[in-house]
């Protein structure tokens, strides 16, 4: 039994393909956004390459863009099907490719389903990018000296100020790392170089950050070292006190402002999903209910279209048989007592002859 078999007249028939003409251009403005929307994110996140390590960040961003190009090129060709088919005589050459073309645009409209959820599960691959990309950008913002690492200063710095971030999990990074490149360092100073033989690696520490972490709308005068020695700073305790520098990690900062972006983009994908899905079903009454008007002969009248013509049981039956009989066709078996029962058949009138044999007369 078909599923959701709709009757259609002549006229509902022109109406359903002169709509489908209209909405398969829609659809091709909305594989446009998706470009758009994909292409933005690549430049969101390459904008930030700099503090993100290698890894699969991308996939999402190519995912959008590959999608919106197909949707673009399969909605085109289904407005040009859909204009021909208010024509029955016309429709006769898309008769074969009709069926081809749905079961392609609904992998597709799989495709932009995949790419919506991708937009949600991208958070665990983006973070661990950040971190080890904020990580080691930080532990180089030193050396500027340096080719290949000498910009990272300026990026770091415009980051936290960007960003209004400090750090990579917070400010206490800048504690652990030597941020201050030792062309700077006074090596004739006796503090410099006690600092310097405490460290076991021989690193400058101080319980200071970069300029860039400091708050400017705080009221008081920016602290950057000596963060947690109180009798350093007049009236001062950063236990209690809320600090004049950013406390949020950039990492955490950047991860907020993709995921915001990402949900966004997942949304409008999810929008377009279900469009297309509207789209993929109008086309399916339309291809059933025209190849029906063809085999019954009369053009003018009623034809039924369907979603699937049996049920979806018998659909799903049928295909896994499809793809278990594929490429089985030519294959015979040799196990003993499995023999094709087409072959070796035995003739049990072999050597006989049915015609008569007419006896030569005597002369």
């Amino acid at each position: 039994m078909a599923v959701l078999k709709v009757k259609f007249t002549k006229t509902k028939r022109d109406k359903l393909a002169q709509i489908l003409w209209i909405l398969n251009w829609i659809s091709v403005v909305s594989g446009i956004i998706l470009f758009s929307l994909g292409l933005f994110l690549k430049i969101e996140i390459k904008k930030r390459n700099e503090v993100m390590a290698k890894g699969d960040v991308n996939s999402v961003p190519n995912m959008l863009i590959s999608v919106g190009v197909i949707a673009c090129i399969i909605n085109f060709l289904g407005g040009k099907i859909c204009y021909d088919c208010s024509d029955a005589n016309k429709f006769s050459r898309w008769k074969l490719v009709m069926l081809p073309y749905i079961v392609c645009t609904f992998c597709f409209t799989f495709c932009i389903l995949v790419g919506a959820l991708m937009c949600y599960t991208m958070r665990n691959e983006l973070e661990e990018s950040l971190y080890l990309g904020l990580r080691d950008a930080i532990k180089f913002y030193k050396d500027t000296d340096i080719p290949g690492r000498c910009f990272l200063k300026k990026t770091v710095d415009l980051l936290q100020i960007g960003f209004q971030c400090c750090g990579n999990n917070g400010f206490r990074d800048w504690f652990e790392i030597q941020w201050v490149s030792a062309r700077y360092l006074n090596m004739a100073s006796k503090e410099v170089l006690d600092r310097l033989k405490s460290n076991v690696d021989g690193k400058f520490l101080v319980d200071g950050v970069p300029f860039s972490c400091c708050n400017p709308s705080s009221p008081r005068p920016c602290i950057q070292y000596q963060l947690t020695n109180n009798s350093a700073h007049y009236n001062y305790d950063f236990l209690t006190e809320e600090l004049n520098i950013w406390v949020k990690g950039c990492r955490e900062a950047l991860l907020d402002y993709y995921t915001a972006i990402m949900r966004s983009i997942g949304i409008a994908a999810l929008l377009i999903w279900l469009f297309e899905v509207s789209v993929l079903i109008g086309v399916r009454y339309l291809q059933t209910a025209m190849r029906n008007v063809l085999l019954l002969g009369d053009l003018e009248g009623e034809s039924d279209g369907w979603l699937l013509e049996n049920s979806f049981v018998e659909t799903a039956k049928y295909n896994i048989n499809i793809i278990k009989n594929l490429g089985k066709a030519n294959q015979i078996s040799t196990v003993s007592g499995m023999n094709d029962p087409n072959i070796d058949v035995q003739n049990t009138d072999c050597g006989k002859s049915n015609v008569t044999t007419k006896s030569i007369p005597a002369a």
